[in-house]
């Protein structure tokens, strides 16, 4: 059986700061997973065997997405000075 889920990053305000986040993550995607990037959100579709798995996969999914908005926050703070 496969369990899928969507996780979408909706970013309004700031659409290049989610596409960047997003784009920093699509070097670890694996093989069951697809990324989408429209104007303002993004969406990353994925399809596991085990509800472990997922629950794993979307863990590690948010950390890194938090800590890539939060280099990038940081980034443009010293690219303001």
């Amino acid at each position: 059986m496969k369990i899928q889920t969507t996780i979408e990053f909706i970013d309004e305000d700031a659409s290049r700061t989610t596409e960047k986040v997003i784009k920093s993550l699509a070097p670890d995607n694996l093989a069951s997973m697809h990324t989408e990037v429209c104007r303002g959100s993004a969406r990353i579709c994925i399809s596991m065997e085990k509800i472990s798995s997922l629950i794993a996969t979307l863990d590690d999914l948010l950390m890194n997405a938090k800590i890539a908005e939060e280099v990038l926050n940081e980034a443009e703070k010293y690219k303001a000075k």
